[in-house]
């Protein structure tokens, strides 16, 4: 049945419907991608076409973090059908971060690594975030780096331009390492010094840098390095 259309499958069978009636949770994942595939191409059902994409990437992570080009290599996704992928995989991921509250506080390093470790999943590179926090630990977000960090990479005056601007009472540096692994390396300590006495200086306090891996973080204020 999956080189048919769906609109020829009997109605309790067809991926739309059966969500509707029985919920999401109880679809396959290459339904699930039918449903966001809606149809498929030439002589390939949209099934069919969705356990392709499955099989080739060899599940819905690898897919997720595919390039562009290489999901282009799958005969019958082209753009449109690209971005609808892209998508569902993104409002997953902002679902996954949202909180409860419009305003996150981090009162732990805990709470910033459930906050960030959903935005930071799968990603390839690293990325350096300033948290700006405010009197009350309300936060302001400032992407400071994307890419390998050394610590000439990661200069005080980018790091703390936003926190300066926005008078901010004190920041938590936080990135992810893509191995999975968030031990801290020589260079991830010595920009934390670094940014440490930056942040002395201006009168900005540095309150944690917590790192981010798969599952697990580091809280370099909880290793004594801060």
């Amino acid at each position: 049945m999956t080189d048919t259309k769906v609109k020829d499958w009997p109605e309790n069978e067809r991926p739309r419907e059966r969500l509707i009636k029985y919920g999401a949770e109880s679809l396959s994942d290459a339904h699930l991608l039918a449903i966001i595939l809606r149809t498929g191409s030439g002589n390939k059902g949209v099934l069919s076409l969705s356990l392709e994409l499955l099989d080739k990437f060899k599940g819905l992570r690898n897919i997720d973090t595919a390039p562009i080009a290489g999901l282009k290599s799958v005969e019958g996704l082209g753009i449109a059908k690209i971005a609808q992928i892209k998508a569902a995989f993104e409002l997953g991921k902002r679902l996954m971060a949202e909180s409860s509250d419009s305003e996150p506080i981090f009162s732990s390093s805990q709470s910033v690594f459930s906050y960030f470790a959903p935005r930071f999943k799968n990603l390839k590179k690293e990325v350096f975030i300033c948290i700006l926090l405010d009197a009350k630990n309300r936060m302001m977000e400032h992407k400071v780096s994307e890419g390998t960090l050394t610590n000439s990479l990661i200069h005080p005056r980018e790091a703390f331009k936003e926190a300066i601007k926005e008078s901010a009472a004190s920041v938590i540096f936080v990135h992810n390492h893509p191995s999975g692994d968030p031990e801290p390396s020589k260079d991830d300590i010595a920009i934390t010094e670094r940014l440490k006495s930056a942040g002395d200086i201006i009168g900005i306090n540095v309150l944690d840098h917590v790192i981010i891996g798969d599952g697990k973080y580091i809280s370099l204020k909880e290793k004594g390095v801060l």
